[in-house]
């Protein structure tokens, strides 16, 4: 994309599931950026030791099961916070952003997401868009509280999200999943 990694100077930690943090400590050493993380996420970030979310869907509960039968944890490299973020939305302007991070709770206790001035939001794994997790774009196939998500997804349409870009999968128009929760 044409940008130098010490150009970047921050990273929003969207969740602390392993498939998101593992090589956090090696990017924030390779651009000395600053590691943006919530509050409820923070100790699994500095710890090392992420879990594995409960399944929601068919799917989420057999791989849960797999991954808990298997009984190992991925150990990571611990990497420190430089800001914890809260419940408050937080300006990404110091950074050269348009846009703030919103405390998106649902898929893991501490989720956050990204939306930008344009109506784009990265949303990590609130939504998923393709296989194997997803045949189009839906819901997680893991969730901690499924109520604070469709509430997080809310908050999200009354922030005017058009455009989603999941952990997983292609972007989306953010209509399908306001459609397919009954968010119209």
């Amino acid at each position: 994309m044409g940008i130098g990694p010490k150009e970047i100077q921050a990273v929003v930690i969207t969740h602390c599931h392993w498939d998101h943090i593992g090589c956090i400590k090696s990017i924030r050493e390779c651009t000395g950026a600053k590691v943006l993380v919530h509050a409820y996420e923070r100790a699994i970030l500095e710890g090392g030791e992420p879990s594995i979310p409960p399944g929601v869907t068919a799917l989420g509960k057999l791989m849960g099961a797999f991954l808990n039968a298997w009984g190992r944890k991925p150990l990571l490299s611990s990497c420190e916070a430089d800001i914890v973020l809260d419940e408050e939305d937080f300006s990404l302007a110091p950074f050269g952003i348009g846009g703030s991070v919103l405390f998106t709770p649902g898929h893991s206790l501490g989720s956050v997401s990204v939306v930008l001035d344009s109506g784009d939001a990265l949303v990590g794994d609130m939504a998923m868009n393709g296989l194997p997790m997803t045949v189009g774009p839906d819901l997680p196939i893991f969730a901690e509280d499924l109520m604070a998500l469709r509430k997080s997804w809310r908050r999200l349409k009354e922030r005017g999200v058009k455009r989603i870009y999941p952990g997983h999968g292609k972007p989306f128009a953010a209509e399908k999943i306001f459609q397919s929760m009954g968010l119209e």
